[in-house]
């Protein structure tokens, strides 16, 4: 299933719950090399989640991640949410919100859902456009949301689909979207989807410098079982770019293919540990 029909099924009714905000920061660092908290995509153990939520959330609290990134909340409120985090100790790192949950109609609900559980960044996970001007559009509407949220403590941005490196009159939308939204929005790379669509993973940050707050973590060139470091992205390049130039706020590990998701999540961990990230 594609993480865009994914998210309008986990979704359904969660976002219109309207409860109390509370605020709950993320760590930010202002080393050269800082230390980046590393958190989960719950995408990566979407079928755990199933038949337990709140187990899947106890059991990666419990390898040591400090948050969650949430595709889909399983038809949970936002208080209950907030409680899962609070009782493991771990934070909300993210959450991949629906193009059409950031819309007029449903922006304030999107507000108050992500307040209520302390998440800051709004990410919109998958949009299309075959044409520079609806990129151009989609960047002018980022932007604005970005203004409209930044006195509330929230970010918006967009996370990186194989098909934001395939060219659209001759530019990649990746680099269209990059390049005319303001430098509050964040552009959340996949550093595997990148390498899908043909890009190269540390040459595309480097274009857009402090605007990573937060990155995708993912494996490639490995196979479906490889953990970070095990497969063909340049780990080392990616690392220093976002404890540096980068601005980044979270590393958020993903894993789609895996046949024991909970399993290559904890082994993933141990491979971050051999880097020094956790």
């Amino acid at each position: 299933m594609h993480r865009r029909d994914f998210l309008k099924l986990t979704t359904a009714g969660a976002a219109g719950v309207v409860l109390g905000s509370g605020l709950a920061g993320c760590a930010t660092g202002s080393s050269a090399r800082k230390k980046i908290p590393v958190g989960v995509q719950m995408y990566s153990v979407r079928e755990a989640c199933k038949t337990d939520f709140p187990g899947t959330i106890a059991a990666i609290a419990k390898m040591g991640y400090a948050g969650v990134e949430f595709a889909g909340y399983w038809g949970r409120s936002a208080k209950d949410i907030r409680k899962m985090l609070d009782d493991n100790g771990i934070v909300a790192c993210g959450s991949h919100t629906p193009y059409e949950d950031v819309q007029p109609g449903k922006i304030d609900a999107t507000i108050e859902f992500n307040q209520t559980i302390g998440n800051h960044f709004i990410i919109v996970p998958d949009m299309s456009g075959k044409t520079k001007a609806v990129w151009l559009d989609k960047s002018a509407q980022f932007s604005a949301l970005a203004e409209q949220l930044k006195p509330l403590g929230l970010s918006i941005g967009y996370h990186s689909h194989w098909h934001d490196f395939h060219p659209v009159e001759g530019e990649l939308p990746w680099e269209i979207f990059g390049a005319n939204t303001s430098a509050e929005v964040i552009l959340q790379l996949d550093t595997s989807n990148c390498v899908d669509g043909g890009a190269e993973p540390v040459a595309e940050l480097h274009k857009f410098p402090g605007r990573t707050q937060s990155i995708h973590i993912k494996p490639n060139g490995g196979g479906a079982e490889a953990v970070i470091g095990e497969d063909k992205i340049n780990w080392p390049g990616v690392f220093e770019f976002c404890e540096g130039a980068g601005g980044t706020q979270w590393y958020v590990v993903e894993h789609e293919s895996s046949k024991a998701p909970l399993a290559t999540i904890e082994r993933t961990f141990a491979a971050l540990k051999k880097f020094g990230k956790v």
